[in-house]
């Protein structure tokens, strides 16, 4: 195999891929990019069996073949070659010899044909959706999936298909996050658990732009993500969602609108008296037009006062500071609505139009303030 491409479209096709180059494995051809050009393509792949990823470089293909070499090594010589055009060329003994401008590196590559391919996907439907808006979804609700290997379910978010619209779903048994996406074509009502590992990885990889489309394809066991000459395959977790809908009560016995970057502010500020690991929650007390915000640790305490509009009762409720921060930060509204029935019932935090519901549970401060 003999290829030539610019050292820009390497070192992009090489980060892109890399993403699904594990850890740790007990099979070393996985800690390999497969270089495939047999075809007229060259493609680069990498695959750790939960997840795939493939992707076309542009470039000159002179001698047709195909190679697996260390990802490691490979992506760290490609990232430190001069910025002009890379050879790259295989010898008989599977000595792989990369050149630009005086710079050459000879490295031992594996058999191409040992390469775990990506599977070949019978897609049974597919949705489509711009990367700008996969992108900023996965960022509006990934902070709530659970990293605790202990629930497989809560490490990945629900893609629940129905009625034209993708629900987004996280949690992790304190919070939850719900976003709604319209989608353009009708399809099957589905349901897909997909892990978070996966949706972290695309998001870094996809462009953002609004009018770049994603298509998604998924089977009972895998979902397809192509987009920008990229095919991303990914297992999906096995079992039935929570049932949230039940969780999700539209009764409320105090309903409060403030303004979010003030609120979010106030919080973090709070939170400067809290260290790293200790649980003491943000006190919030809602009166007629006031909401007041106390926290106390060992190092001080604060208080602030914030104008609201209020209807329905005073309340009197505590919270981890952290999860409020994490919520807010991700809504874009100006105003937000916060919606509470007692101390010990979730808080919502909804829109008019039923685009986002982020669900937070509150804490028992009395032990805690003492």
């Amino acid at each position: 195999m003999k290829i030539t491409c610019s050292k820009s479209n390497l070192v992009k096709g090489v980060s892109i891929v890399s993403k699904a180059v594990p850890s740790k494995t007990t099979m070393p051809i996985l800690e390999c990019i497969l270089i495939d050009a047999t075809t007229d393509i060259i493609k680069l792949t990498a695959n750790d069996m939960e997840l795939g990823i493939q992707t076309e470089i542009s470039g000159n293909i002179i001698d047709r073949g195909m190679i697996a070499i260390d990802a490691k090594i490979f992506s760290e010589i490609v990232r430190k070659l001069p910025d002009n055009e890379v050879t790259i060329e295989t010898l008989d003994n599977l000595q792989t010899v990369i050149t630009c401008e005086k710079a050459k590196f000879d490295i031992a590559g594996k058999p191409g044909d040992e390469f775990a391919y990506l599977p070949i996907i019978e897609k049974e439907d597919s949705i489509e959706v711009s990367q700008f808006t996969l992108k900023e979804v996965i960022r509006q609700t990934i902070f709530s999936i659970s990293d605790s290997e202990s629930n497989k379910l809560m490490t990945g978010e629900l893609f629940d298909i129905s009625d034209n619209i993708l629900k987004v779903v996280s949690l992790d048994g304190h919070r939850i996050s719900i976003r709604k996406v319209p989608l353009k074509k009708s399809v099957a009502d589905r349901k897909l658990v997909v892990p978070g590992k996966t949706l972290i990885e695309i998001s870094k990889i996809l462009s953002g732009e609004a009018e770049n489309v994603v298509s998604i394809s998924y089977t009972k066991n895998h979902i397809v993500f192509e987009f920008d000459n990229t095919i991303v395959v990914s297992r999906l977790i096995e079992g039935e969602y929570f049932r949230i809908d039940q969780m999700l009560s539209n009764d409320y016995e105090t309903k409060v609108r403030i303004n979010k970057k003030e609120l979010l502010n106030c919080i973090d500020r709070a939170t400067l008296l809290v260290k790293e690991g200790d649980k003491k929650p943000i006190i919030i007390n809602i009166g007629d037009e006031l909401m007041e915000l106390k926290i106390k640790s060992q190092i001080g305490s604060m208080n602030e006062e914030i104008m609201i509009t209020k209807e329905g009762k005073d309340i009197l409720i505590g919270f981890n500071p952290k999860f409020f921060i994490d919520a807010l930060r991700v809504i874009d509204e100006e105003e937000v609505s916060l919606y509470m029935v007692n101390p010990k019932a979730p808080c919502f935090i909804k829109d008019d139009e039923g685009k986002f519901i982020y669900l937070i549970l509150p804490v028992n401060f009395n032990a805690a303030t003492n």
